[in-house]
């Protein structure tokens, strides 16, 4: 419990930043993954959009349905890591949050 409107407004100025430094994190999140072959790097944002997408010369090697099946898996991958990141985040917070009430 508060005492003061001075402390209610410290709590409230903690809580405010702290709300900040969340949304500035999940900003931040990516996802990078490598296929297991080399021939296919993708990044992704913490939403999973696709932000990069790179290929090494083993690409050449591969038939069409290959090269579609590493993009999409290496993707997913990449988005999976990105996810797993922001759920990391989202529970530290939730167990602040739950300390301090």
């Amino acid at each position: 419990m508060v005492s003061s409107m001075d402390e209610l407004q410290e709590q409230v100025r903690r809580q405010l930043y702290r709300f900040q430094d969340l949304a500035e994190q999940m900003a931040a999140v990516r996802g990078r993954e490598t296929s297991e072959d080399g021939a296919v790097t993708a990044e992704v944002d913490g939403n999973g959009a696709l932000e990069d997408l790179q290929f090494s010369s083993a690409v050449s090697r591969m038939t069409p349905a290959e090269f579609e099946k590493v993009v999409v898996a290496t993707a997913a991958q990449a988005a999976r890591r990105a996810f797993e990141r922001r759920a990391e985040i989202v529970n530290r917070f939730n167990d602040e949050m739950a300390e301090q009430a």
